[in-house]
């Protein structure tokens, strides 16, 4: 059962190990759509009439509409989403200041006692270590989603993934389910918007505060134009004890702010990972790594990190399925990132994302991806097959 989001070319997903910054301007949620040659959002007519049923008038919505936030009415429904491109939005002072969405959402371990199926030892810490700079050469796939929130501007992870239907040409994203919606109590987040490779050359917080879009953004700034997350996580998502983690997953379609000459996102950073959404029983898997831009203390969301570890289980709910697990001293601000473990072809392949961690750090969890994961993938990409 999916829930699918956006209009003509943008949408959102949600994360577990997010970040959030100071600034306060936060939108509804966002879909994107497309411009014409004078700046123009261009939304057909029907949806503008939904849209205006909602209260939300696209033509105010680059004027800074999209700032004011209900929390108390937000747009929960797939159909319901939208996410306009704001040209030049995403500056590179907006990308620094985005902060970790979960840092108030922590798993203590209590919420994960008891009889609630197989759950192993919790593993030792492993420490994150730096990826080695530029981050493009050693894992292009890699980047951050930032989107606005009620709370402020936000930031996770993601990965860039395969589409079987253009093959060589994706203009997929993988990230987490919390990155794109706030879940059972909450709606569709707004401004959503993927940098693959962020900080390439992995310069500090400082030498960021000079730094150019460019750098900051070498490969371009990419909207989400259609998203969809499980029905599992709208309904039962939560921000503490793991409600919804085992369908804590997204998948963006793309488009770029400023046009790539015709290329898609997969050319354009010159990669793509497959998804294995049949990927052996944890006792199988020799090792796991998993990647992202931890944003909460020690870390500061500026530089991209990654944990290898042997995976063990991790039973939320007796009912759910059992999530992969590993030792990972990465913070809030990796949820979404890409988990990758070797396939039976030798090849590498993505196999869940960051969903959850406990309240101290030292481990997280992601989904195994099976059926439900495959039906939001195929979805999407299902939907921009003949384009």
């Amino acid at each position: 059962m999916l829930a699918a989001v956006g209009l003509t070319a943008a949408l959102a997903l949600t994360a577990t190990a997010c970040n959030s910054g100071d600034d306060k301007a936060s939108g509804e949620p966002t879909a994107s759509a497309t411009q014409s040659g004078d700046d123009k959002i261009k939304i057909p007519d029907d949806i503008k009439n939904k849209l205006k049923q909602h209260g939300i008038d696209v033509d105010k919505w680059k004027n800074g509409a999209w700032k004011n936030w209900n929390k108390d009415d937000w747009l929960r429904e797939a159909d319901d989403f939208i996410n306009p491109i704001i040209k030049g939005l995403w500056d590179p002072d907006r990308m620094r200041g985005a902060d970790d969405p979960d840092k108030n959402k922590g798993v203590d371990d209590n919420d994960l006692s008891g009889d609630q199926g197989v759950t192993d030892p919790e593993p030792a810490p492993v420490t994150a270590q730096a990826v080695k700079t530029a981050y493009h050469a050693n894992v292009p796939e890699a980047g951050k989603v930032f989107f606005d929130s009620p709370e402020g501007t936000m930031v996770c992870s993601a990965t860039v993934v395969e589409d079987p239907a253009h093959p060589g040409k994706s203009n997929l994203v993988w990230t987490a389910g919390h990155c794109v919606h706030a879940g059972k109590k909450g709606g569709w987040y707004r401004n959503i918007a993927f940098v693959p490779s962020y900080n390439d050359s992995g310069k500090t917080a400082a030498q960021l505060e000079k730094a150019t879009r460019q750098e900051v953004a070498p490969y371009g700034v990419w909207w989400s134009d259609w998203a969809q997350t499980s029905d599992q996580w709208i309904e039962q998502g939560g921000s503490t004890g793991g409600q919804g983690a085992p369908y804590d997953f997204a998948v963006l379609h793309v488009t770029p702010e400023k046009g790539s000459g015709g290329k898609s996102l997969e050319e354009t950073v010159g990669s793509a990972l497959p998804v294995n959404f049949n990927a052996p029983a944890v006792p199988k898997v020799s090792s796991i790594t998993a990647t992202g831009y931890p944003a909460a203390a020690p870390f500061d969301g500026q530089k991209l990190y990654q944990c290898t570890d042997k995976p063990g289980r991790l039973s939320v709910a007796q009912s759910d399925p059992t999530m992969y697990r590993i030792g990972c001293t990465m913070t809030g601000g990796s949820s979404g990132g890409g988990w990758v473990a070797t396939g039976s072809d030798g090849k590498p392949a993505l196999v869940s994302n960051t969903s959850i961690g406990p309240v101290k750090f030292g481990w997280l969890a992601g989904p195994r991806l099976g059926d439900v994961a495959k039906g939001v993938y195929a979805s999407v990409s299902k939907k921009f097959a003949g384009q």
